[in-house]
Formats: structure tokens, C-alpha cells, sequence
């Protein structure tokens, strides 16, 4: 079973990773996975909602 794009970014956290929004509209998100030292090592791009949702709620938090 694939990881939704959110689990993705819980997973990078869980294993104390950091991310990035690059960028967010209402149709697309991307991502930059970075190592815990915040060097960027990947990128995430994604046009599902819920992904969209998480990050935003997060630069509101």
C-alpha cells in the first residue's frame, strides 16, 4: 500500500526530518524534504487536497 502524500510527510517527521513549502495554491503543493540539519535531500510534489490542507493548517499553527 502506498503512502498517502501527507503520511509521507508525518513519516520525514517522525524520523526527525524537516520540510518545506515551497510553494501552495489551491491546486498544488510542493515540498522540500530536508535532512534534520535542514539540507535539502527531496522534493514532494502533489496536487491532493488533504496535502494541501496539512500544510496550510500547519503555517497556521
Amino acid at each position: 500500500m502506498d503512502e498517502t502524500p501527507v503520511e509521507i510527510l508525518q513519516r520525514w517527521e517522525n524520523h526527525g526530518a524537516v520540510w518545506r513549502a515551497l510553494h501552495v495554491s489551491d491546486e498544488h503543493a510542493v515540498i522540500q524534504l530536508c535532512t534534520c540539519t535542514g539540507e535539502p535531500v527531496d522534493r514532494l510534489e502533489s496536487s491532493d487536497a488533504e496535502l494541501i490542507r496539512f500544510v496550510r493548517a500547519r503555517d497556521d499553527g
